[in-house]
């Protein structure tokens, strides 16, 4: 009856090892250069901290059956207190482990920086001086992927493809909220952020068909926030591309402005033509007709801001109808300021790009080619022409 409750038990755990058979370790068994060296480096780490670990456990169990109850010939000295050798010997082999981490640690962060153009193809051959790397823009949508070929004037939704063997460089942003973008079997994550942009350059080395997803929790939708990741061989990626002009659609602002809605579950979408300047839009945050972009924006306060053209800029900073800040000030309030240097009188500066609008605030300075410039107060007159 024993053998018997011991067998039942056996039979448990066999379908939850035939599970893990099944398991497709993706991060330890990658088909891009910059995942394997990702994955390299998680084995080094692993094998240096057991170094450490599998002593001190060994230890443990030897000290606990050694010095057990029962074993009256182990030496029992109650008075001892310390050990230099043993000191030595406890600091030194962690320090060690530690000083050789930290460096690996070090060296490889810069050299496998999302930032850093890559160097090679993989651990063999480096990359070809006629290679061309393929640029794709990424926006992490609510909850959906769009991805933008500038180089080729097409757009996909939740599928993505590329040629093996050639650098591809990321350009990643998102629409609403935070996400990470995620294809484990290419590289690492890298957030996809509003309102900025972060990069990403990577290489597939083998053909297949590959998952991607967001690994940051975004909102309702964001388990099924999935695409794949098609690597092709070259006559292989250049039907795809065939295929997406085909059979796509026209990508413009009204069209996208529809897809950017939430959404769960979206299908496969091709676009055989996509609006060379939306890309820069969605990052810009001004997608949105009459909406002000981030860059405009910035240039306007970079320059000084205010004065009472700047109403109408302000008017375009809004978020959901209403004013970004919640403040309505009344038309007449600055009436009788007249700013001392407006966008004409900025026309005359070397590298200075007049804007609508654009005048310099008192008390403030301004930033021009390294040289720090102190605004007029509004109350010195301005010099007649």
């Amino acid at each position: 009856m024993q053998k018997l409750s011991k067998f039942s038990r056996h039979l448990v755990i066999l379908p939850l090892l035939l599970a893990l058979a099944g398991c497709n370790l993706v991060v330890m068994s990658p088909s891009g250069d910059i995942a394997m060296q990702q994955r390299d480096l998680i084995i080094v780490s692993v094998l240096l901290m057991l170094l450490i670990i599998i002593p001190v456990i060994c230890l443990t169990l030897f000290f606990a059956w050694r010095y057990r109850q029962s074993n009256t010939a182990a030496t029992y000295d109650p008075e001892w207190h310390h050990s230099t050798r043993l000191e030595v010997v406890i600091w030194s082999a962690p320090l060690a482990i530690i000083i050789v981490l930290g460096a690996i640690t070090w060296i490889t962060t810069h050299k496998l920086d999302p930032y850093r153009p890559l160097d090679r193809i993989d651990a063999e051959r480096s990359i070809p001086a006629d290679v061309k790397p393929l640029t794709v823009q990424v926006v992490a949508l609510d909850w959906k992927w769009l991805f933008f070929y500038p180089e080729l004037g097409i757009a996909t939704v939740n599928e993505l493809a590329a040629p093996v063997d050639v650098p591809i460089n990321f350009e990643i942003t998102a629409s609403s909220v935070m996400n990470s973008f995620y294809i484990p079997a290419l590289a690492g994550q890298i957030y996809a952020m509003p309102g900025m942009q972060t990069k990403l350059h990577a290489v597939i080395n083998n053909e297949g068909v590959y998952d991607g997803f967001s690994a940051n929790y975004s909102g309702a939708g964001f388990s099924h926030m999935r695409f794949k990741f098609h690597g092709m061989n070259k006559q292989g990626f250049d039907s795809w591309v065939a295929q997406v002009k085909n059979q796509g659609t026209a990508l413009n602002r009204d069209t996208y402005l529809k897809l950017e809605r939430p959404s769960e579950r979206e299908p496969v979408h091709y676009f055989a033509t996509a609006d060379k300047d939306l890309f820069n839009a969605i990052l810009n945050m001004c997608a949105t007709p009459g909406k002000m972009c981030m860059n405009e924006m910035m240039h306007i306060d970079m320059m000084g801001g205010a004065g009472k053209e700047s109403h109408e800029n302000r008017d375009k900073l809004k978020f959901e109808g209403e004013p970004i800040d919640g403040i309505h000030l009344p038309e007449a309030a600055d009436a009788g300021a007249t700013p001392a240097h407006g966008a004409d009188s900025m026309e005359n500066m070397p590298g200075m790009e007049a804007t609508p609008g654009m005048a310099t605030m008192p008390g403030m300075t301004m930033q021009h080619d390294g040289h720090t410039m102190p605004a007029s107060d509004a109350s010195t007159p301005a010099p007649t022409k």
